[in-house]
């Protein structure tokens, strides 16, 4: 919506049409060892549907954040939340909002001490991104930075992965399921 470049805005009727992904993706092998996947955000669109369980939106990324807490204390051992945060990419990088994305993840830094604390044992957070969106690089295209990958639970710690293949972090959630 909107009528001139700088004035367009995503609005709430957005449609992903995603091709189902090919079979063998963590959320198949969830389902098929028994688990359920539990998508909070756009993650049921990502993967068409394919092997997911249920999906929680939410008007905005903190109504998200707190489907994301629901639901790590609803899912069951072997289950997988799989979150997608949107406005960090949709409205805050490719829009180049330099204060909106800071204010985002300080709003968003701020309540993760209340998803930590509900992490039980045997829990296994994992918090990275898709893709870098440097918000003050000129254009709306993603860009090219690394992402962080950050890992806790009550088992493990705190640990920063540093440089690590995306694969990586999908071989450690299938280990940590007991999948392959």
């Amino acid at each position: 919506m909107g009528e001139a470049p700088g004035e367009f805005v995503r609005t709430a009727n957005r449609k992903d049409f995603a091709i189902a992904p090919p079979d063998g993706t963590i959320c198949d092998r969830v389902v098929a060892a028994g688990g359920a996947v539990h998508a909070v955000g756009k993650i049921g669109d990502i993967f068409a549907m394919k092997s997911i369980t249920d999906v929680s939106k939410g008007k905005d990324d903190m109504a998200l954040f707190d489907h994301l807490l629901e639901w790590t204390q609803k899912a069951a051992p072997g289950d997988l939340v799989f979150a997608n945060f949107i406005e960090f990419d949709s409205l805050w990088g490719h829009r180049r909002n330099v204060s909106g994305y800071a204010r985002a993840l300080e709003t968003f830094d701020a309540r993760l001490p209340e998803l930590t604390r509900r992490l039980r044992k045997g829990d296994l957070l994992i918090i990275t991104a898709d893709h870098g969106n440097d918000p003050t690089w000129p254009g709306t295209d993603h860009t090219r930075e690394r992402v962080p990958v950050l890992v806790t639970g009550p088992d493990i710690g705190e640990q920063a992965l540093g440089i690590v293949p995306f694969t990586a972090v999908a071989d450690m959630a299938a280990s940590h399921l007991g999948i392959a």
